[in-house]
């Protein structure tokens, strides 16, 4: 598999490593993205994370911008983790996991800190950062990615963590009516059996709510939720639960609503697995999928603008007679199996996206 040819339809840095994809937004007649990023190393680790940033009116053509987020202060020295985007007065807020080691600890804290602008590319770090410093008792040390929302005029902050000692994955919910004044407030949902939760979003969907998030099992697997359901008293009562994409190279997914109410969802391709995979970093993000309710199931399928360069086969995929394979070159097959009245296939180069009966269930693969 050559992975030195550059693809043609997922977004990834000129260089540099990548992962989750961070603060989606519209903003100022763009879509921006922004995602977690070592500009000077394809490897993960080597130095603290920043916050990258690209924008696109079209989902096909992409503007790499300058980095948005350097780790340089004190309290996120350790790297600008995952978090989420919000406008409120025609000013672009980036809310994001500040992370330090505090002096004489052997444990990284992790905070939330947030950076605005009011022309989507110079961010400027509120000077009383962090904005919440520790985490509650019901959480624990893994306490990071805040997801924040406008739900009927009030501004929430959705954080993801863990408690170690009910071993639970928890979304914590806090409140707040400027945005950097926050107050905890209480459990929003949580998974029993589970070490903890990352990247959750939330928002506002009608009268109801939309909440996705990753879940760390206690075995290290990981499965991502998205749920939509009633919003009440600060807890969320899911109604209807789906994994939308079932593929084995895919994390971290973000969902966010754009100027045309279209839900949209973007994850990262391949996820941790491969990490040290090639010398090159391998990483980008996955077309955006518009995430849709219907008849109690919850689909996600490609947005409109990028739905022309879906193909109908694709020689690293077969039909089977209950179902299909994805065939891989290094590794074992990914088998479907059910019925399928629908199948539309994105493949570039290296990367497949695979979409059954109209995003009812999606794989995404690296094919190797």
């Amino acid at each position: 598999m050559e992975f030195s040819r550059p693809l043609q339809m997922h977004y990834r840095p000129r260089k540099g490593w990548m992962n989750d994809p961070n603060g989606l937004v519209y903003f100022q007649g763009y879509y921006h993205v922004f995602y977690q990023h070592a500009p000077d190393f394809e490897i993960p680790w080597r130095e603290p994370f920043h916050w990258g940033h690209a924008r696109t009116k079209d989902f096909l053509t992409w503007e790499e911008l300058p980095i948005a987020l350097y780790p340089d202060r004190p309290y996120d020295c350790g790297g600008c983790w995952s978090g989420t985007a919000i406008v409120k007065d025609e000013t672009l807020y980036l809310f994001y996991a500040s992370i330090y080691t505090p002096e004489g600890a052997d444990q990284i804290k992790q905070t939330v800190s947030v950076a605005y602008s009011t022309d989507g590319i110079h961010f400027e770090k509120y000077a009383n950062n962090p904005v919440i410093a520790c985490y509650p008792a019901e959480g624990g040390p893994d306490f990071r990615d805040p997801a924040v929302a406008c739900v009927d005029g009030r501004f929430y902050c959705v954080m993801a963590t863990g408690n170690p000692e009910k071993r639970v994955a928890r979304l914590l919910l806090y409140e707040s009516e400027n945005l950097f004044d926050w107050q905890y407030s209480c459990i929003l949902s949580e998974w029993k059996e589970a070490k903890f939760a990352e990247c959750p979003s939330f928002m506002q969907v009608g009268e109801k709510c939309l909440l996705t998030t990753s879940v760390c099992n206690l075995d290290e697997t990981h499965f991502f939720s998205v749920m939509y359901g009633r919003f009440q008293d600060g807890r969320f009562y899911p109604e209807v639960n789906g994994n939308v994409d079932k593929g084995p190279d895919q994390y971290a997914g973000q969902v966010f609503t754009d100027h045309k109410g279209r839900n949209l969802l973007i994850t990262w391709i391949p996820g941790w697995k491969y990490a040290r995979f090639a010398e090159k970093d391998i990483g980008c993000l996955s077309v955006p999928r518009e995430i849709t309710i219907r008849d109690g199931k919850i689909y996600g399928y490609p947005v409109e603008e990028v739905r022309h360069l879906l193909r109908d086969s694709d020689p690293a995929v077969t039909q089977t007679d209950d179902g299909f394979v994805i065939e891989r070159t290094l590794r074992d097959p990914v088998i479907h199996k059910g019925k399928i009245t629908d199948l539309k296939i994105l493949r570039d180069e290296y990367i497949i996206e695979v979409f059954v009966n109209g995003g009812e269930t999606v794989y995404s693969a690296l094919l190797c």
